[in-house]
């Protein structure tokens, strides 16, 4: 049975996709970043990458686990403390920027805002909070974070939240992730059988803490993911 408002996405889809058309690589993707800085041993957290579908873009949002894991931990050291006092000081009290527009340059355009000081209060406060999310992240916390996905019909394009524990480096590695996404979208494999009984946790977090402190150490830990039963 066909559903009108499913159909009218599609359309918009690739509307969107024939007026908007994307600057894509040889291998036919939409790359917004560069990996020129990542080294080789490099832990990734986070990346986006686009592809085209039966005349559909793709737009996938990929996180690795542990930058699940790390927000959690700032997340945790927030709750810990609190807030902070005067949390509006970054508008409040701030000064409007203006750039003088025109031919005579009489008139005056607001292009932004500098933030007043912090006071000394804040910034014991946000001192105390480093050090929080330091004690926290050498211990770890107790989260487990398992592989997950989820797709969304947008008016520009399918949107795909991908949860995965794989190192986006550089473009080839940028590449396996398009296609790690696309198998799913196809419905061509699942992420039980592409990293069975994977999950993130504690102990996954500390050994990668561990590596990340050792920096002239070989990078021996892959994604710090383990196999456990289910």
């Amino acid at each position: 049975m066909k559903q009108p408002r499913l159909e009218a996405l599609g359309r918009s889809m690739r509307q969107y996709h024939r007026h908007h058309p994307w600057c894509l690589s040889e291998g036919g993707l939409y790359i917004s970043h560069s990996y020129d800085d990542m080294k080789p041993d490099a832990l990734s957290h986070w990346d986006e990458v686009g592809f085209v579908l039966n005349g559909r873009r793709f737009m996938v949002w990929w996180e690795h686990p542990r930058a699940i894991y790390r927000s959690a931990i700032k997340d945790l050291a927030f709750e810990t403390l609190g807030d902070g006092p005067d949390p509006d000081w970054l508008v409040d009290g701030a000064t409007t920027l203006y750039k003088r527009v025109g031919k005579a340059g009489t008139r005056k355009k607001p292009v932004g805002h500098r933030s007043r000081e912090s006071s000394d209060a804040q910034k014991a406060y946000y001192a105390q909070l480093a050090q929080t999310i330091v004690r926290l992240s050498d211990e770890g916390v107790d989260l487990n974070i398992h592989p997950s996905w989820r797709w969304r019909r947008m008016s520009w394009g399918m949107s795909v939240e991908l949860v995965a524990p794989i190192e986006v480096r550089n473009e080839q590695e940028l590449a396996e992730l398009a296609h790690l996404a696309k198998r799913l979208v196809l419905q061509q494999t699942t992420l039980a059988k592409v990293f069975p009984g994977a999950v993130y946790d504690r102990e996954s977090w500390l050994g990668e803490r561990a590596h990340m402190k050792r920096q002239a150490a070989p990078s021996h830990l892959g994604t710090g993911i383990h196999n456990v039963q289910s």
